[in-house]
């Protein structure tokens, strides 16, 4: 019994896990749809039935892969945003982890742009990336208006598209990290004049 307890606790990733793995790492680095499920079923060592088994198809398949990028980002934005009180230092927060991510060396972009361009309208792929830009347009919505924003709707979305420019001008200015600079800036400006300033604690 202690033998396949052992066995049991060692074992490995699961067959969904591996999929999406696979999927993850070829989908993000080389298009949704420039991949082929051969590819993912290859890479991640299961049956082709395992596949259709656990997704059902191929778009149900990247669906799963932009919620977990959705989750992942989520999580990676609460432990930076967790330890600080300042909606202002929030803010900045959020763009402090972005610019985290453009530095890696195998960033390419922003996972939800590239997919919904090659998806049809109406899909799996288009909900997934409405949901994470309305949790992400939500995000900073709600900061502006915590930071006192006169206009939080208006800021949180011009927020948004700097956001998405850093995003944008990074992957396809030779992956240029000076913009995640500009970015700060530009969003320091805007704070500067559309929130009270915070001084003394008040």
């Amino acid at each position: 019994m202690s033998n396949v307890a052992s066995t049991r606790n060692t074992a490995g990733p699961s067959a969904r896990e591996r999929l999406l793995n696979a999927a993850s790492d070829l989908f993000y680095a080389e298009g949704v749809k420039t991949v082929g499920i051969d590819r993912i079923i290859e890479r991640a060592g299961v049956a082709k039935a395992s596949l259709y088994n656990l997704f059902g198809s191929k778009e149900e398949l990247v669906a799963a892969y932009l919620a977990t990028r959705h989750e992942n980002t989520r999580a990676r934005l609460e432990r930076a945003l967790s330890d600080l009180d300042s909606p202002r230092e929030k803010i900045l927060a959020v763009f402090a982890v972005q610019a985290t991510q453009v530095r890696q060396p195998d960033f390419n972009g922003c996972a939800f742009i590239a997919a919904s361009t090659e998806a049809p309208a109406g899909g799996l792929v288009e909900h997934a990336t409405d949901e994470y830009r309305h949790w992400l347009r939500q995000l900073f919505t709600d900061l502006a208006r915590d930071a006192g924003a006169s206009d939080p709707d208006q800021l949180g979305q011009q927020l948004h598209l700097i956001y998405d420019g850093v995003g944008i001008s990074a992957r396809t200015d030779h992956r240029d990290v000076k913009v995640c600079d500009a970015a700060r800036r530009a969003v320091t400006t805007l704070l500067d004049t559309q929130t009270p300033s915070e001084s003394n604690g008040n």
